[in-house]
């Protein structure tokens, strides 16, 4: 059980277990805070032409059926005709001609009035056409003599006037009884039920809800979100159980799922909807699929975007573009070797939801007249978006400690800088790497193993030996071994510190640490047992006690012993190849028993005893060290000389 650390002079510990279930939960809050307005959002997407996909709805209370704007908006400019904006006489209305200012009359003509409303002390209206009103040059000219306006614009009742004509129009035409059935389960939307459902959202809108509402909408909505999470971690319970056991697997899903979540919440607050096909969720497969297993990435990607659909204005179409985008994307991009891989994927994910989504709108209205071209643009944009995963790659790696694909076949590039090096001043040690990359990752294949990293590690497994490469019998081409001139105890302390010198190289290096277990683990804790012998046959030659004066330990290497199918297959690769270059004779039994004898060795002493290597799996490695083996070495037939 996780606990606690308070000891002094150090911050508390957080048990990995409660990491877990807060990030988890985290995810399910976020999801439960996803709606932009989850106590008045009509829970319903409808368009005109298109099938009703819901259960039938029926009218739960009288509610006015509302014109459509555009009608509204008609019948408002029709009463609007009947306005002329109001002025006041400044003098006495017997004899007077009404003079308005010349700033007066600009806004009479830039409202293309025809007349004026005027306004008396008891605020009674007349109109007043606009042939008979003058202006101060307008009437010098008509009687010969200056003259001040006569008239002032009224503003406040000009207002009042305006807003009573507006509010003159109604806004309804008549109305829905309480348990009137609005639309049926795949009936079409025609204008008339298209009508009658605006008012409905209208009126919804409007309304709200109750608190008691609201609450039990939440606590649905968090209960179901809650749920989805819960069966993603059965899964992982269930079925990759050493993920749930490792806290960093679980906080790389949760900030996945948290990420798209997130991105749908800004989305779904600033568009209301409108945009959400915009958004790459293939992003949650393909970088799970990089880092982990495909079967995971799926699993991944459905609980996210189920999470998602609970707030998009039609989940069904959600559900079913995005379901199927994760399907292709994940059978397209089995293994990421390449960054061109991420183009192609991204044209196939484009195709896809363009089918899917015209084929709905077909089955729902058997016309391409109600296509939203808008919504392919944002195929095109979720399709360039999904590209951009490279980035995503290289940012999860540095969070999580995690190597991609793309950085392995990086890293196994022998013409880099290390490789070069290592070719130079350890030649015999890197053809030796070379061999057991093959070796190792054909016997990988074999079994179902990382192949990849196999093949990767195995040429960094022996890099430590840069520092003294003299010392190795496979870089001394004939010369003396230097180790022969040491004690037995200090050669074997010598070759063992190769381990370190590899770590501390790849390190400087910046190695990733998932190919630094493969160094520190390439020969476990097994003996060196050419000086351990060695100095046992030394011992007993000078007539001492070999058990009282050597200590096993100063011959055995550090480890840790390997923990993977991947490390282990290394090991057995290293060890092989390396006794295959000290046989004397090279036959198919030779060779054959040879495997089997240096298997046995490690198997006898524990080396492979802490990894998840099976009898089949050793069997079916065996052979393929064999059959590889013997492809090496076959025998070659001599060429005839020409006869004099």
């Amino acid at each position: 059980m996780s606990r606690i650390n308070l000891s002094a002079g150090s911050l508390p510990v957080i048990p990995s277990s409660l990491i877990k279930v807060l990030a988890y939960m985290g995810v399910v809050l976020l999801a439960v805070w996803l709606p932009k307005r989850a106590d008045k959002s009509f829970p319903y997407h409808y368009e005109e032409g298109m099938m009703w996909t819901y259960e039938t709805l029926t009218a739960e209370w009288d509610f006015p059926l509302y014109k459509p704007n555009e009608v509204v908006q008609r019948e408002q400019e029709q009463a609007l005709r009947n306005y002329a904006p109001c002025f006041r006489w400044t003098v006495n209305r017997r004899n007077a001609v009404p003079i308005l200012s010349a700033r007066d009359m600009r806004m009479i003509e830039e409202g293309n009035y025809d007349h004026i409303t005027l306004v008396d002390k008891h605020h009674r209206t007349n109109t007043l056409p606009m042939s008979q009103v003058y202006t101060p040059k307008t009437a010098f000219e008509q009687t010969g003599r200056e003259m001040r306006p006569t008239l002032t614009y009224d503003s406040l009742t000009s207002a009042q006037l305006y807003k009573g004509l507006i509010e003159s129009v109604s806004l309804t035409e008549g109305a829905v009884m309480k348990h009137s059935v609005i639309v049926e389960h795949g009936q079409v939307v025609t204008e008339d039920i298209y009508h009658v459902l605006s008012s409905l959202e209208r009126i919804y809108n409007e309304r709200g809800l109750s608190k008691r509402h609201i609450a039990w909408a939440y606590a649905g909505r968090g209960l179901l979100a809650l749920l989805l999470v819960a069966l993603f971690v059965l899964y992982l319970i269930s079925f990759r159980r050493p993920l749930w056991e490792q806290t960093r697997p679980s906080l790389f899903f949760c900030l996945l799922m948290a990420m798209m979540e997130a991105l749908s919440l800004l989305v779904l607050h600033l568009t209301g909807g409108g945009l959400i096909y915009m958004l790459p969720f293939a992003w949650v497969p393909i970088l799970t699929r990089i880092f982990y297993d495909s079967r995971t990435a799926f699993f991944l990607h459905l609980t996210t975007v189920m999470l998602v659909s609970l707030s998009v204005p039609n989940p069904y179409l959600f559900l079913l573009l995005q379901v199927p985008i994760g399907m292709v994307a994940l059978g397209s991009l089995k293994d990421l070797m390449r960054r061109s891989q991420l183009a192609f994927t991204a044209v196939y994910l484009l195709l896809s939801y363009a089918a899917l989504y015209t084929l709905y709108n077909l089955m729902l209205s058997g016309s391409v007249a109600f296509l939203d071209w808008r919504v392919y643009l944002y195929f095109v944009l979720n399709a360039l978006l999904v590209i951009t995963v490279y980035s995503l790659v290289y940012l999860f790696e540095k969070m999580f400690r995690l190597v991609s694909s793309l950085t392995l076949v990086e890293l196994s590039n022998i013409n880099s800088d290390l490789m070069q090096t290592f070719a130079q001043q350890a030649p015999g040690t890197f053809q030796h790497s070379l061999q057991v990359s093959n070796l190792a990752s054909d016997a990988a294949k074999s079994i179902g193993a990382d192949a990849l990293l196999v093949r990767t590690a195995a040429l960094y497994h022996d890099i430590g030996k840069l520092s003294h490469p003299q010392w190795f019998v496979e870089n001394q081409n004939g010369q003396d071994n230097p180790l022969l001139e040491m004690t037995n105890h200090d050669a074997a302390r010598a070759v063992i510190a190769h381990v370190e010198e590899g770590e501390r190289l790849a390190t400087e290096h910046r190695i990733p640490e998932v190919v630094r277990q493969f160094i520190r683990s390439h020969h476990g804790t097994s003996l060196v047992r050419y000086f351990y012998n060695s100095e046992i046959n030394r011992l007993k030659a000078a007539g001492q006690d070999a058990n009282m004066v050597i200590r096993e330990a100063d011959y055995r290497y550090a480890g840790p012993k390997p923990q993977t199918k991947e490390t282990a297959i290394l090991m057995m690769a290293d060890a092989v190849e390396a006794r295959s270059r000290s046989m004397d004779t090279y036959t198919e039994q030779s060779l054959n028993d040879m495997v089997e004898q240096m298997i046995t060795v490690q198997i006898e002493d524990g080396q492979l005893a802490e990894t998840p290597l099976t009898f089949s799996d050793l069997a079916r490695v065996k052979e393929t060290f064999k059959e590889r083996l013997r492809s090496m070495y076959h025998h070659r037939i001599q060429y005839p000389e020409i006869k004099k």
